[in-house]
């Protein structure tokens, strides 16, 4: 008699286990197509191009006074016109110079990557947010992201939650 409880209690929390496991509602949305479509994005990217050419201009316009100077130094020792003792010096500077321009171009990837992030956060705070309040009120456990490659195999349409979100954002 006892066996036949434990049996039973067994395949009655089999059953509820089941039962909970069935109920669970997943969904599925593109964040990147999702993002791309925010005009907020746009207008963002735009920004960000700008202050990138900007500054890429700046860089470029160093590199190439940089060039310039080391060819006028390169034909000048090469005519004979230089001694070796300012060929050293000059060979240095131009290390000192030619460092200078990597650092600066590390300043002008961290300058922009920090708007980036800067003009970005907001944007995904409000998707992540329209994301979550989606979930909530469809009552969905997990909401997968698709435009993450191979992290998804398979998604029927009808969980696609991109316009609940769109709509939740106005867009």
């Amino acid at each position: 008699m006892k066996k036949i409880l434990k049996i039973s209690a067994l395949l009655l929390l089999f059953a509820t286990m089941a039962n909970s496991v069935s109920a669970q509602k997943y969904g599925h949305l593109n964040t990147g197509n999702l993002l791309v479509q925010i005009p907020a994005t746009k207008v963002a990217d735009d920004r960000l191009k700008a202050m990138q050419d900007s500054l890429v201009a700046v860089g470029e316009a160093r590199a190439k006074a940089f060039q310039a100077e080391y060819m006028a130094f390169v034909k000048a020792y090469e005519t004979g016109n230089v001694p070796p003792v300012e060929a050293q010096k000059k060979q240095a500077e131009f290390e000192q110079k030619e460092k200078e321009l990597s650092q600066l171009e590390d300043e002008i990837v961290a300058i922009i990557s920090k708007k980036r992030e800067e003009l970005l956060g907001p944007i995904l705070e409000k998707l992540e947010k329209a994301i979550n309040e989606v979930g909530k009120e469809g009552g969905y456990t997990m909401i997968f992201d698709t435009s993450i490659f191979n992290a998804l195999l398979f998604a029927a349409e009808a969980n696609d939650l991109e316009p609940q979100v769109k709509a939740k954002m106005g867009i």
